[in-house]
C-alpha cells in the first residue's frame, strides 16, 4: 500500500492494487488580511493586520471498482462536517499548514445507483479550514 496521506483518523488517502482513494487538483488559498484607511484627498492606506485563514479544496472520485464504500464514505465525512472536530492534514509524511483543519463542507455529486439503491461512485469536494 502506498500511503499519500491522511486527514486525522478521518480517511487515508491511499494507492494499492486493493484501494484507490485520492485527490486531484487539490486547490490551497493561503492569504493575509489588510484593512483600508480613507484618507482626504490622498489614496487610501493600507495596513496589514495578520495572516488569513487558509482554505483547502479537494477534488476526489470514489467509487466501488477502487475499492471504496462511497455511501459510508460519503456519510463519514458529512459527520465530519456537522461535528466540527479538527484534523492534522498530513500529504507525504508533511503536515500542511501549522495548525489542524475542519472540515468546512462536503459538496456531492452521485453517480451510479443500482436497483438495490447500492451508491457505485461519486465525485465530491471536500473544503478544509484552518483552525486555529
Amino acid at each position: 500500500m502506498a500511503q499519500i496521506g491522511n486527514l486525522g483518523k478521518l480517511i487515508t488517502f491511499e494507492v494499492s492494487s486493493k484501494k484507490v482513494l485520492t485527490f486531484n487538483g487539490m486547490q490551497r488559498n493561503v492569504s493575509g488580511r489588510w484593512a483600508q484607511h480613507d484618507i482626504i484627498g490622498s489614496k487610501p492606506v493600507s495596513e496589514f493586520l495578520g495572516p488569513g485563514q487558509q482554505k483547502v479544496t479537494l477534488p476526489i472520485f470514489i467509487t466501488v471498482m477502487h475499492g471504496v464504500k462511497p455511501r459510508k464514505t460519503l456519510e463519514k465525512l458529512e459527520k465530519a462536517a456537522e461535528k466540527g472536530t479538527p484534523y492534522t492534514f498530513v500529504i507525504g509524511g508533511k503536515k500542511v499548514g501549522s495548525n489542524q483543519w475542519v472540515v468546512e463542507q462536503v459538496s456531492e455529486t452521485w453517480g451510479e445507483i443500482i436497483d438495490d439503491g447500492k451508491l457505485l461512485s461519486a465525485h465530491l469536494n471536500l473544503t478544509l479550514s484552518e483552525y486555529v
